[in-house]
Protein backbone atom coordinates (compact mmCIF):
# COMPACT_ATOMS: atom_id res chain seq x y z
CA UNK A 1 0.00 0.00 0.00
CA UNK A 2 2.85 2.37 0.85
CA UNK A 3 4.60 1.70 -2.47
CA UNK A 4 1.37 2.39 -4.35
CA UNK A 5 0.95 5.69 -2.50
CA UNK A 6 4.55 6.71 -3.24
CA UNK A 7 4.11 5.81 -6.92
CA UNK A 8 0.87 7.79 -7.18
CA UNK A 9 2.36 10.89 -5.53
CA UNK A 10 5.48 10.63 -7.72
CA UNK A 11 3.40 10.43 -10.90
CA UNK A 12 1.41 13.51 -9.89
CA UNK A 13 4.64 15.45 -9.26
CA UNK A 14 6.27 14.48 -12.59
CA UNK A 15 5.36 17.76 -14.35
CA UNK A 16 6.83 19.89 -11.56
CA UNK A 17 10.08 18.19 -10.45
CA UNK A 18 13.24 17.12 -12.25
CA UNK A 19 14.75 13.63 -11.86
CA UNK A 20 16.97 14.48 -8.88
CA UNK A 21 14.10 16.16 -7.04
CA UNK A 22 11.79 13.21 -7.73
CA UNK A 23 14.41 10.79 -6.45
CA UNK A 24 14.82 12.83 -3.26
CA UNK A 25 11.05 13.02 -2.81
CA UNK A 26 10.78 9.21 -3.05
CA UNK A 27 13.54 8.75 -0.45
CA UNK A 28 11.87 11.16 1.98
CA UNK A 29 8.48 9.50 1.57
CA UNK A 30 9.92 5.99 2.11
CA UNK A 31 11.66 7.05 5.32
CA UNK A 32 8.73 9.08 6.63
CA UNK A 33 6.02 6.56 5.82
CA UNK A 34 7.99 3.67 7.32
CA UNK A 35 6.84 4.84 10.76
CA UNK A 36 3.16 4.86 9.82
CA UNK A 37 0.46 2.34 8.98
CA UNK A 38 -1.58 3.37 5.97
CA UNK A 39 -5.23 2.38 5.61
CA UNK A 40 -7.19 3.32 2.53
CA UNK A 41 -10.41 4.89 3.74
CA UNK A 42 -12.45 4.99 0.56
CA UNK A 43 -14.21 1.92 -0.83
CA UNK A 44 -11.79 -0.36 -2.63
CA UNK A 45 -13.08 -1.05 -6.13
CA UNK A 46 -12.39 -4.20 -8.07
CA UNK A 47 -9.04 -3.47 -9.74
CA UNK A 48 -9.71 -5.64 -12.80
CA UNK A 49 -13.14 -4.02 -13.27
CA UNK A 50 -11.54 -0.58 -13.11
CA UNK A 51 -8.98 -1.55 -15.75
CA UNK A 52 -11.72 -3.13 -17.83
CA UNK A 53 -13.68 0.13 -17.75
CA UNK A 54 -10.65 2.12 -18.90
CA UNK A 55 -10.13 -0.33 -21.76
CA UNK A 56 -13.79 -0.17 -22.82
CA UNK A 57 -13.68 3.64 -22.85
CA UNK A 58 -10.52 3.54 -24.97
CA UNK A 59 -12.06 1.07 -27.45
CA UNK A 60 -15.21 3.21 -27.66
CA UNK A 61 -13.05 6.24 -28.53
CA UNK A 62 -11.23 4.23 -31.23
CA UNK A 63 -14.54 3.02 -32.62
CA UNK A 64 -15.71 6.63 -32.99
CA UNK A 65 -12.44 7.42 -34.79
CA UNK A 66 -13.34 4.80 -37.41
CA UNK A 67 -11.28 1.74 -36.42
CA UNK A 68 -12.66 -1.51 -37.83
CA UNK A 69 -14.09 -4.20 -35.53
CA UNK A 70 -11.20 -6.48 -36.50
CA UNK A 71 -8.69 -3.84 -35.34
CA UNK A 72 -10.65 -3.23 -32.13
CA UNK A 73 -10.61 -6.95 -31.29
CA UNK A 74 -6.83 -7.00 -31.77
CA UNK A 75 -6.49 -3.93 -29.51
CA UNK A 76 -8.71 -5.52 -26.87
CA UNK A 77 -6.85 -8.85 -26.84
CA UNK A 78 -3.47 -7.11 -26.61
CA UNK A 79 -4.46 -4.76 -23.79
CA UNK A 80 -6.35 -7.45 -21.82
CA UNK A 81 -3.33 -9.75 -21.90
CA UNK A 82 -1.05 -6.99 -20.62
CA UNK A 83 -3.43 -5.95 -17.82
CA UNK A 84 -3.97 -9.53 -16.69
CA UNK A 85 -0.25 -10.31 -16.69
CA UNK A 86 0.93 -7.18 -14.87
CA UNK A 87 -2.10 -7.28 -12.53
CA UNK A 88 -1.94 -3.63 -11.45
CA UNK A 89 -4.25 -0.68 -11.81
CA UNK A 90 -3.37 1.35 -14.90
CA UNK A 91 -2.64 4.27 -12.57
CA UNK A 92 0.17 2.31 -10.95
CA UNK A 93 1.76 0.69 -14.00
CA UNK A 94 5.25 2.08 -14.57
CA UNK A 95 7.74 1.87 -17.45
CA UNK A 96 9.69 -1.00 -15.88
CA UNK A 97 6.50 -3.08 -15.61
CA UNK A 98 5.93 -2.73 -19.33
CA UNK A 99 9.56 -3.36 -20.25
CA UNK A 100 9.52 -6.58 -18.21
CA UNK A 101 6.20 -7.57 -19.77
CA UNK A 102 7.47 -7.08 -23.34
CA UNK A 103 10.74 -8.89 -22.60
CA UNK A 104 8.98 -11.88 -21.01
CA UNK A 105 6.36 -11.97 -23.77
CA UNK A 106 9.08 -12.15 -26.42
CA UNK A 107 11.00 -14.87 -24.53
CA UNK A 108 8.05 -17.06 -23.56
CA UNK A 109 6.28 -16.94 -26.91
CA UNK A 110 9.33 -16.60 -29.13
CA UNK A 111 7.67 -13.56 -30.70
CA UNK A 112 9.32 -11.64 -33.52
CA UNK A 113 10.50 -8.06 -33.08
CA UNK A 114 7.70 -6.95 -35.41
CA UNK A 115 5.12 -8.53 -33.08
CA UNK A 116 6.67 -6.93 -30.00
CA UNK A 117 6.71 -3.52 -31.66
CA UNK A 118 3.05 -3.93 -32.63
CA UNK A 119 2.24 -4.62 -28.98
CA UNK A 120 4.32 -1.61 -27.89
CA UNK A 121 2.48 0.58 -30.41
CA UNK A 122 -0.96 -0.50 -29.15
CA UNK A 123 0.02 -0.02 -25.50
CA UNK A 124 1.45 3.38 -26.38
CA UNK A 125 -1.88 4.38 -27.95
CA UNK A 126 -3.79 3.13 -24.89
CA UNK A 127 -1.68 4.91 -22.28
CA UNK A 128 -1.41 8.09 -24.38
CA UNK A 129 -5.20 8.15 -24.48
CA UNK A 130 -5.34 7.70 -20.68
CA UNK A 131 -2.93 10.63 -20.36
CA UNK A 132 -4.91 12.83 -22.78
CA UNK A 133 -8.11 12.08 -20.84
CA UNK A 134 -6.37 12.94 -17.52
CA UNK A 135 -6.79 9.44 -16.08
CA UNK A 136 -3.03 9.24 -15.56
CA UNK A 137 -0.39 11.96 -15.32
CA UNK A 138 2.14 10.57 -17.78
CA UNK A 139 2.19 7.58 -20.13
CA UNK A 140 4.69 4.92 -18.97
CA UNK A 141 5.29 3.95 -22.61
CA UNK A 142 6.91 7.29 -23.48
CA UNK A 143 10.39 6.04 -22.63
CA UNK A 144 9.98 2.72 -24.48
CA UNK A 145 11.29 3.38 -27.96
CA UNK A 146 10.32 1.78 -31.25
CA UNK A 147 11.74 -1.71 -31.67
CA UNK A 148 14.21 -1.96 -34.54
CA UNK A 149 12.79 -4.59 -36.85
CA UNK A 150 14.98 -4.41 -39.93
CA UNK A 151 13.71 -4.45 -43.49
CA UNK A 152 12.51 -7.65 -45.08
CA UNK A 153 12.08 -7.64 -48.85
CA UNK A 154 8.71 -9.32 -49.39
CA UNK A 155 8.01 -11.37 -52.47
CA UNK A 156 5.89 -10.23 -55.40
CA UNK A 157 4.49 -12.08 -58.41
CA UNK A 158 6.53 -12.03 -61.58
CA UNK A 159 4.88 -11.30 -64.93
CA UNK A 160 5.40 -14.96 -65.85
CA UNK A 161 3.65 -16.15 -62.67
CA UNK A 162 0.64 -13.92 -63.28
CA UNK A 163 0.33 -15.17 -66.87
CA UNK A 164 0.65 -18.77 -65.71
CA UNK A 165 -2.21 -18.27 -63.24
CA UNK A 166 -4.38 -16.68 -65.91
CA UNK A 167 -3.66 -19.43 -68.46
CA UNK A 168 -4.52 -22.23 -66.01
CA UNK A 169 -7.82 -20.75 -64.80
CA UNK A 170 -10.73 -23.11 -65.53
CA UNK A 171 -13.41 -20.81 -64.06
CA UNK A 172 -14.35 -17.40 -65.45
CA UNK A 173 -14.86 -16.17 -61.88
CA UNK A 174 -11.30 -17.04 -60.85
CA UNK A 175 -9.85 -15.35 -63.92
CA UNK A 176 -11.84 -12.16 -63.26
CA UNK A 177 -10.87 -12.29 -59.58
CA UNK A 178 -7.15 -12.60 -60.31
CA UNK A 179 -7.31 -9.78 -62.86
CA UNK A 180 -9.16 -7.33 -60.62
CA UNK A 181 -6.75 -7.95 -57.73
CA UNK A 182 -3.73 -7.60 -60.00
CA UNK A 183 -4.86 -4.48 -61.87
CA UNK A 184 -6.48 -2.44 -59.05
CA UNK A 185 -4.34 -3.34 -56.04
CA UNK A 186 -7.46 -3.32 -53.86
CA UNK A 187 -7.59 -5.21 -50.57
CA UNK A 188 -9.34 -8.57 -50.59
CA UNK A 189 -11.73 -7.22 -47.94
CA UNK A 190 -12.65 -4.42 -50.33
CA UNK A 191 -13.14 -6.80 -53.24
CA UNK A 192 -15.61 -9.11 -51.49
CA UNK A 193 -17.83 -6.12 -50.59
CA UNK A 194 -18.22 -5.04 -54.22
CA UNK A 195 -21.58 -5.37 -55.98
CA UNK A 196 -22.23 -5.64 -59.70
CA UNK A 197 -23.62 -2.10 -59.79
CA UNK A 198 -20.37 -0.72 -58.32
CA UNK A 199 -18.48 -1.45 -61.54
CA UNK A 200 -18.26 1.36 -64.09
CA UNK A 201 -17.22 -0.46 -67.26
CA UNK A 202 -17.22 2.72 -69.36
CA UNK A 203 -14.59 4.44 -67.22
CA UNK A 204 -13.00 1.14 -66.11
CA UNK A 205 -13.24 2.08 -62.44
CA UNK A 206 -15.11 1.27 -59.25
CA UNK A 207 -15.55 2.75 -55.77
CA UNK A 208 -14.31 0.63 -52.87
CA UNK A 209 -14.68 1.12 -49.12
CA UNK A 210 -11.35 0.74 -47.34
CA UNK A 211 -10.24 0.82 -43.72
CA UNK A 212 -12.20 3.21 -41.55
CA UNK A 213 -15.05 3.17 -44.12
CA UNK A 214 -13.06 5.51 -46.35
CA UNK A 215 -14.11 5.31 -49.97
CA UNK A 216 -11.82 5.75 -52.94
CA UNK A 217 -11.81 5.09 -56.68
CA UNK A 218 -9.68 2.29 -58.11
CA UNK A 219 -9.05 1.53 -61.78
CA UNK A 220 -8.72 -1.63 -63.84
CA UNK A 221 -7.28 -2.39 -67.27
CA UNK A 222 -8.98 -3.48 -70.52
CA UNK A 223 -8.23 -7.18 -69.97
CA UNK A 224 -9.90 -7.07 -66.54
CA UNK A 225 -12.94 -5.35 -68.08
CA UNK A 226 -13.39 -8.12 -70.67
CA UNK A 227 -12.92 -10.94 -68.13
CA UNK A 228 -15.33 -9.32 -65.65
CA UNK A 229 -17.97 -8.87 -68.36
CA UNK A 230 -17.56 -12.50 -69.49
CA UNK A 231 -17.93 -13.71 -65.91
CA UNK A 232 -21.03 -11.62 -65.18
CA UNK A 233 -22.69 -12.64 -68.46
CA UNK A 234 -22.16 -16.31 -67.59
CA UNK A 235 -23.96 -16.04 -64.26
CA UNK A 236 -27.55 -17.19 -63.84
CA UNK A 237 -28.07 -16.08 -60.24
CA UNK A 238 -29.58 -12.81 -58.99
CA UNK A 239 -27.17 -12.11 -56.16
CA UNK A 240 -26.06 -8.44 -56.35
CA UNK A 241 -22.52 -9.37 -55.18
CA UNK A 242 -19.77 -9.07 -57.78
CA UNK A 243 -18.17 -12.38 -56.78
CA UNK A 244 -20.19 -15.35 -55.54
CA UNK A 245 -19.55 -19.02 -54.77
CA UNK A 246 -19.43 -21.41 -57.72
CA UNK A 247 -22.09 -23.71 -56.29
CA UNK A 248 -25.74 -22.92 -55.49
CA UNK A 249 -27.13 -20.99 -53.73
CA UNK A 250 -24.29 -18.74 -55.02
CA UNK A 251 -23.67 -16.74 -51.83
CA UNK A 252 -21.36 -13.70 -51.69
CA UNK A 253 -17.74 -14.84 -51.67
CA UNK A 254 -16.00 -14.24 -48.33
CA UNK A 255 -12.35 -13.38 -47.61
CA UNK A 256 -11.63 -16.90 -46.35
CA UNK A 257 -13.10 -18.34 -49.56
CA UNK A 258 -10.82 -16.20 -51.73
CA UNK A 259 -7.76 -17.09 -49.66
CA UNK A 260 -8.53 -20.81 -49.75
CA UNK A 261 -9.18 -20.77 -53.51
CA UNK A 262 -5.88 -19.00 -54.23
CA UNK A 263 -3.92 -21.32 -51.90
CA UNK A 264 -5.28 -24.38 -53.68
CA UNK A 265 -4.55 -22.74 -57.01
CA UNK A 266 -0.94 -22.16 -55.96
CA UNK A 267 -0.48 -25.77 -54.89
CA UNK A 268 -1.75 -27.10 -58.22
CA UNK A 269 0.60 -24.84 -60.17
CA UNK A 270 3.49 -25.31 -57.73
CA UNK A 271 3.60 -21.55 -57.06
CA UNK A 272 4.66 -20.76 -53.46
CA UNK A 273 2.82 -18.30 -51.21
CA UNK A 274 -0.18 -17.45 -53.37
CA UNK A 275 -2.44 -15.12 -51.39
CA UNK A 276 -4.56 -12.01 -52.15
CA UNK A 277 -2.32 -9.42 -50.49
CA UNK A 278 0.59 -10.38 -52.71
CA UNK A 279 -1.29 -8.96 -55.73
CA UNK A 280 -1.50 -5.60 -53.92
CA UNK A 281 2.21 -5.63 -53.14
CA UNK A 282 3.01 -6.60 -56.73
CA UNK A 283 1.01 -3.67 -58.13
CA UNK A 284 2.73 -1.23 -55.73
CA UNK A 285 6.18 -2.49 -56.72
CA UNK A 286 5.34 -2.39 -60.41
CA UNK A 287 3.95 1.16 -60.15
CA UNK A 288 7.05 2.49 -58.40
CA UNK A 289 9.25 0.57 -60.79
CA UNK A 290 7.60 2.30 -63.76
CA UNK A 291 7.89 5.75 -62.24
CA UNK A 292 4.51 6.43 -60.62
CA UNK A 293 4.88 9.24 -58.04
CA UNK A 294 4.65 7.87 -54.50
CA UNK A 295 1.87 10.34 -53.61
CA UNK A 296 -0.34 9.01 -56.42
CA UNK A 297 0.36 5.41 -55.42
CA UNK A 298 -0.55 6.29 -51.84
CA UNK A 299 -3.93 7.56 -53.03
CA UNK A 300 -4.46 4.52 -55.27
CA UNK A 301 -3.78 2.10 -52.41
CA UNK A 302 -5.80 4.11 -49.88
CA UNK A 303 -3.03 4.64 -47.34
CA UNK A 304 -3.41 7.44 -44.80
CA UNK A 305 0.37 7.60 -44.26
CA UNK A 306 2.99 7.60 -46.98
CA UNK A 307 5.32 5.49 -44.79
CA UNK A 308 2.90 2.58 -45.25
CA UNK A 309 3.07 2.96 -49.02
CA UNK A 310 6.86 2.90 -48.95
CA UNK A 311 6.79 -0.43 -47.10
CA UNK A 312 4.81 -1.98 -49.96
CA UNK A 313 6.95 -0.70 -52.79
CA UNK A 314 10.26 -2.44 -53.37
CA UNK A 315 12.31 -0.89 -56.17
CA UNK A 316 14.21 -3.37 -58.34
CA UNK A 317 17.99 -3.26 -58.02
CA UNK A 318 18.36 -3.14 -61.80
CA UNK A 319 16.46 0.15 -61.87
CA UNK A 320 18.66 1.56 -59.12
CA UNK A 321 21.66 0.78 -61.31
CA UNK A 322 20.08 2.48 -64.35
CA UNK A 323 19.15 5.53 -62.24
CA UNK A 324 22.69 5.76 -60.88
CA UNK A 325 24.13 5.78 -64.40
CA UNK A 326 21.56 8.37 -65.53
CA UNK A 327 21.88 10.86 -62.67
CA UNK A 328 25.39 10.22 -61.32
CA UNK A 329 27.32 8.65 -64.15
Amino acid sequence: MKNELITEITQQMLPYLDNMELEQLQKVMKVTLSNYEIIKSEKIENQNLSNFNFMELFLAAKRVEGCSEKTLKYYQATIETMLTTINKSVKHIITDDLRDYLTNHQTERNSSRVTIDNIRRILSSFFAWLEDEDYIVKSPVRRIHKVKTGTNIKETYTDETLELMRDRCTELRDLAMIDILASTGMRVGEMVLLNREDINFTERECVVFGKGDKERIVYFDARTKIHLQNYLESRRDFNPALFVSLKAPHERLQISGVEQRLRNFGRKLNIPKVHPHKFRRTLATMAIDKGMPIEQLQRLLGHSRIDTTLQYAMVKQSNVKIAHRKFIG
